[in-house]
């Protein structure tokens, strides 16, 4: 068990320092009460960020700050229990276990920079910008439906051919389908049950037949 609770503490202690810097907004992070000692014993969060701690030793730990804008102190936590606290407000902060007065540990919270409400303002300019020119179009565009519409009765003479051709789809639309009822008929039931005693009766005159000549045989 000891062996495992190393390892975890370890996982989380390579988390911690391997997160990115773009992902500090919505991060958490973890210190470990280890050998009497807090691991990391600094650390550098954004304004927002959750830190765990979690005691590893058979002794009891607590978190207390001695410096920073906010006072902190956690419930005594014995072995494989956690605590946790959400930074909202920027600051140095230290702190130190009150059990053991050698065991401290600083904390620094970053404010946050409000750099997004400068990226809203530019697609604003690129609507304003856009207005003019949706309305010089509309002089372009009836101009270029007026044409068509004088273009459009031309292929009215155009009925009597159609009129001469659709006759002839009309007579072959029957030999279509008969042709096509005539594949699609399946089999009737009755042709097949005839076939299947006409196969039953020949199987009967040949076992009859056979056994009037064993018995021919066997006489003579």
């Amino acid at each position: 068990m000891r062996a495992l609770l190393r390892a975890a503490a370890a996982l989380a202690l390579l988390t911690v320092w391997l997160l990115p810097a773009d992902r500090a907004s919505a991060a958490s992070y973890s210190v470990a009460m280890k050998g009497y000692a807090f691991s990391p014993a600094s650390l550098s969060v954004p304004a927002g960020s959750t830190v765990t701690w979690t005691n590893y030793d058979t002794a009891p730990h607590d978190v207390k700050t001695t410096s920073g804008p906010l006072s902190i102190h956690s419930p005594m936590l014995d072995k494989g229990e956690s605590w946790s606290f959400t930074f909202a407000t920027a600051g140095s902060y230290g702190y130190v276990c009150t059990v053991h007065p050698d065991m401290t540990a600083g904390i620094t919270v970053r404010a946050a920079a409000p750099a997004p409400a400068t990226r809203s303002a530019a697609p604003a300019e690129h609507a304003h910008t856009a207005e003019p020119r949706t309305t010089s179009r509309p002089a372009h565009s009836s101009t270029a439906h007026s044409a068509p519409a004088m273009t459009m009765p031309s292929p009215t003479p155009t009925p009597t051919p159609t009129a001469s051709e659709a006759a002839v789809p009309q007579a072959a639309q029957p030999l279509a389908t008969t042709a096509t009822a005539s594949t699609v008929r399946p089999l009737d039931p009755l042709l097949l049950l005839a076939g299947l005693v006409a196969g039953v009766a020949v199987l009967c005159l040949l076992l009859v037949g056979s056994r009037t000549a064993r018995a021919r045989e066997e006489e003579a």
